[in-house]
Order: C-alpha cells, then structure tokens, then sequence
C-alpha cells in the first residue's frame, strides 16, 4: 500500500510543528524516519495514522485521504507509538483478544489470529502472563501483535526499541524486517545504526522540514563531496609534515587525530582527491607513507551535519 504525503503542515499557535513536507512511500518499502526530538517525527506519523488532523496539506493511504476517510485508513493501518499504551492487568491472550475485537475481526477469526500473532510475536512462553508481569522487551512485542493482529498493509512503529536492552533491540529489530517483508512500514528511531541495519531508505526532518531523502548509500556518497583520509608518515618533522600536506592544492584541512598519536586527518576540497600528491609529497620529501585510509562518511556524521542548524 503506497503512502502520499502532500505538502503536510501542522501548527501549533504560530509553531509550525511539520512545516510543508511531502514524500511518498512505496508498497513494500521499509522506511527510517528520523529527526532530533521536537523535529516533527512523531507528529507526521500521527497525522498519518489519521490519530491527528493536519493544519494543511494531505496524507493518502492508498486512495484514501486522511482528511476525507480517516476512518478507513485506521483499518488499514498498525500503529505502535512511542509510549506503548498497555492495559496491564489483562493476560496477553485476553488484550489480544480485546483488540482484535475492537478492530472488527470476524469472530470465528479471532483464535486464529491470536495464535499467528503469538507466534509472529515470540510470545509463546508469556501469553498466559499478565502484561505488567512481562519485561520491557517482551511488553513491545505485545504492542507489536496489537498493531498486527488486524493484518494491516501498512504499519507505522515510533522508536519500536526505545528502552530496551542491547540484546532485546537485536531481537525486535529482526522481528521489524521479517514483518516488513509483506508490510509497508515507517519506522522512526534515534539509534542510527538499527535504522540503517533495517530500512531500505531513509528520511531525515529538522525543524519540521525535510533536509534529506534516500538510501544510506546515496546519503552518504552525498555526504561525501569530501574525500576524507587518515594518513600515518614516518621519518618526518611532525611540523614539516603538516605544514607540507597544509600547502597541497588538493587538500582543504589537516589536523592531527585525536583518537590516535602520529595518525592524521586530511579533508580534500570539494570534487577533490588528494591521496596521489599525498604519496608524491612523501616520495620527494623522503617520509615512509605507513598508512593512508579513506574514511567512510557514517550516517550519526550525515544526521549531526543535517540537523545542527
């Protein structure tokens, strides 16, 4: 189920919490959404889930509009926010049961559900279990099978992992893609590398503004106007070696790095490379050239560059 979103702005007073975004995402597609707290994240998905009108613009779920029938895309939606709402004193089965009956599930249906999702979910050994009884890793997967129990074509999940162990966020996260593998899904997150460990492509907002669209290959070769190296030379005054590299036509900063002795930090100008006259200065120079590695523009880089403004 393709998902349209049209010049969408959302106000509060004169704040404009989602300022005149538009992006489309594909049938199929697993899509990272992220932004620095307050950006206009979980905002945008509420609009999308139809839980919030927006001031302007529109939203489309398939061919249906959030403004004109918001009630159809509910149906057509799973939605896990960021404050998993539990009622915890009910046994899993019977909130899973609850749910799927607040989501018109045919009757003779409900079971069946129930038992994939219990499944799906990884909750075989807790559905017996009260859900304040369950650990926190094991509570987002009950949030996770009340968005799914309705088998919904689009699922939207604001920080999924938000508040788990290291372990339980590997478990959730591979959970997230065998879901996304029949699913559109939104997944908003501030942990980058689950983001790009489970997303296809990826949106970044900053200030309810859209400053970046696309894979993690394209965003950082974007990124990479740059060349950026870390070099090692020997035999050499540390000053002279500095000084040299500093007056390279190619290179545009140079500094000594501060997570290791003796290793430098070259950037090159725009559309440059500087590692020939680099291995040309240290022949004429005499230097012994130890190490020379090109350093891959990571996405926290690309995030801290886009949001800092």
């Amino acid at each position: 189920m393709d998902i349209f979103v049209d010049r969408l702005t959302k106000r509060y007073g004169a704040q404009r919490a989602v300022d005149d975004i538009s992006f489309n995402v594909k049938a199929g597609e697993v899509l990272g959404f992220l932004g620095p707290n307050g950006a206009g994240k979980t905002t945008t998905m509420k609009i999308i889930t139809s839980f919030m009108k927006p001031t302007a613009g529109d939203v489309k779920v398939g061919n249906f509009s959030v403004l004109q029938q918001p009630d159809k895309i509910r149906k057509m939606i799973g939605y896990l926010p960021e404050h998993n709402a539990l009622y915890e004193d009910m046994p899993v089965i019977d909130y899973m049961k609850f749910v799927a009956e607040m989501q018109g599930i045919i009757p003779g249906k409900i079971k069946d559900r129930i038992y994939e999702m219990v499944i799906t979910c990884g909750l075989e050994g807790e559905k017996h279990k009260k859900i304040g009884e369950l650990s926190k890793g094991y509570k987002q997967r009950v949030g996770l099978a009340q968005a799914l129990i309705h088998n919904p074509e689009v699922l939207i999940l604001d920080e999924p992992t938000a508040g788990l162990d290291p372990n339980q966020i590997v478990e959730i996260r591979e959970l997230i893609k065998k879901i996304g593998r029949e699913k559109t899904v939104i997944l908003s997150s501030h942990i980058l590398a689950e983001v790009e460990a489970t997303c296809a492509r990826i949106i970044i907002i900053n200030k309810g503004k859209l400053v970046a669209d696309g894979t993690p290959d394209e965003l950082r070769k974007h990124a990479q106007g740059r060349e950026m190296l870390r070099v090692t030379i020997e035999d050499g005054d540390k000053n002279d070696i500095i000084q040299s590299l500093q007056h390279l036509d190619t290179i545009d900063m140079v500094d000594w790095s501060s997570s290791k002795a003796d290793l430098i930090e070259i950037q090159s100008r725009p559309d440059m490379s500087s590692r020939r006259s680099v291995f040309v200065l240290c022949k004429e120079k005499g230097w012994v050239l130890t190490e020379m590695t090109p350093v891959e523009t990571k996405l926290e880089d690309i995030f801290h560059e886009l949001t800092m403004n």
